[in-house]
């Protein structure tokens, strides 16, 4: 069984950010191999934790075999890390989805290109009983490290217990778990199952919920276990909303971790910057239209910055909503603070050579 150094570890316990890889195309849908190595320089330069790609960010369509890209995207990612000869630690995160054959297929890909850990999605999988979702992980987790992650309904997740989560949380190599259900119900039945399992303290605990990111953050669960007190933290983000603005991201984690390693009470303003960066997610993720426009629109942000020329994806279908740009175009103006417009044009020419 494949275990993580321990310098990936401590971060990944530490609490980091996590962008969630986009995929650079040109105006003929083929990958942009410039553009996709500038985006991963891009979040190296950041001080973002590590990389999330192969993920729903980075398109599902990468596997399939009229594009057969995600090796590719992979290992052009996996070179930028290792050319960038980082004195410090980067956490590769390598998506893994489909049933366990093709599941396994890509853990098998991943470790051999050097990620240290597997996303695992459930995502698809509705046939699927939760028993046999987890034996799927098991089987994964003897392959490569495992980041569970909970999958909103809305883009093809499922509703998942607390009995599946505690269950989960009992698998050895389970390291992590990305919750991104967009629902505070089901937020919370991971956290509690977690706390309730033996390995409580074994999994690090990251907010995937692009709509409450800062609330997430700040956050101390509490529960009385079998007479004991425990607690569990939100230690960091894996996010498709942090593929941008992510210099802005990586200062903004700081700050929460600055609150919370000094035990200081949350202060108002940092809960009304909390709303500023939900307002802002609705209009990249593109709410007001479930979602369609989701990857589109952090295209978009990354078009007006240059680090994208277009915002094209594999399935021509995946587009912005009417009224999109405007809505990002709205955000921009309201909330200046939160772009990192400036750092990427000091940036870019670098990025782009």
């Amino acid at each position: 069984m494949r275990s993580l150094e321990p310098a990936i570890k401590e971060l990944l316990f530490e609490g980091t950010v996590i962008p969630a890889h986009p995929l650079a195309l040109d105006k003929s849908r083929k990958m942009d191999e410039k553009r996709q190595r500038a985006l991963t320089r891009y979040y190296i330069d950041s001080g973002a934790g590590g990389i999330a790609v192969g993920v729903h960010t980075t398109q599902f369509e990468i596997r399939k075999k009229e594009f057969e890209l995600f090796k590719p995207v992979l290992k052009l990612a996996a070179e930028e890390v290792e050319q960038a000869q980082l004195n410090r630690p980067f956490i590769k995160i390598a998506g893994i989805v489909g049933p366990t054959a093709q599941a396994l297929q890509e853990a098998a890909l991943a470790v051999e290109l050097g990620y240290d850990l597997g996303l695992v999605s459930n995502g698809g999988l509705a046939e699927l009983s939760e028993a046999q979702l987890i034996k799927r992980t098991e089987k994964i987790a003897e392959v490569i490290p495992v980041f569970g992650f909970y999958l909103q309904p809305a883009v093809g997740g499922k509703v998942l217990s607390f009995d599946f989560w505690k269950d989960f949380a009992e698998i050895p190599n389970v390291q992590a778990i990305k919750m991104a259900p967009f629902n505070r119900y089901q937020t919370l039945d991971v956290v509690r199952a977690v706390c309730h399992s033996s390995r409580h303290r074994d999994i690090a605990l990251y907010t995937g919920n692009d709509d409450n990111i800062v609330a997430d953050l700040l956050t101390t669960y509490r529960f009385r276990v079998q007479g004991e007190e425990r607690e569990k933290a939100i230690v960091g983000g894996l996010l498709g909303h942090w593929a941008v603005w992510t210099r802005k991201a990586v200062e903004l984690l700081d700050e929460i971790k600055k609150i919370r390693d000094n035990g200081n009470a949350v202060a108002g303003e940092m809960l009304t910057r909390g709303i500023a960066v939900t307002d802002s997610n609705a209009a990249f993720f593109d709410s007001a239209n479930h979602f369609k426009g989701c990857i589109a629109g952090i295209h978009e942000v990354l078009r007006r910055q240059g680090l994208l020329e277009g915002t094209w994806c594999l399935n021509p279908d995946e587009c912005m909503s009417a009224g999109q740009s405007e809505e990002i175009t709205r955000v921009y103006q309201a909330y200046p603070e939160l772009n990192d417009d400036a750092f990427v044009k000091e940036k870019l020419e670098k990025w782009l050579r």
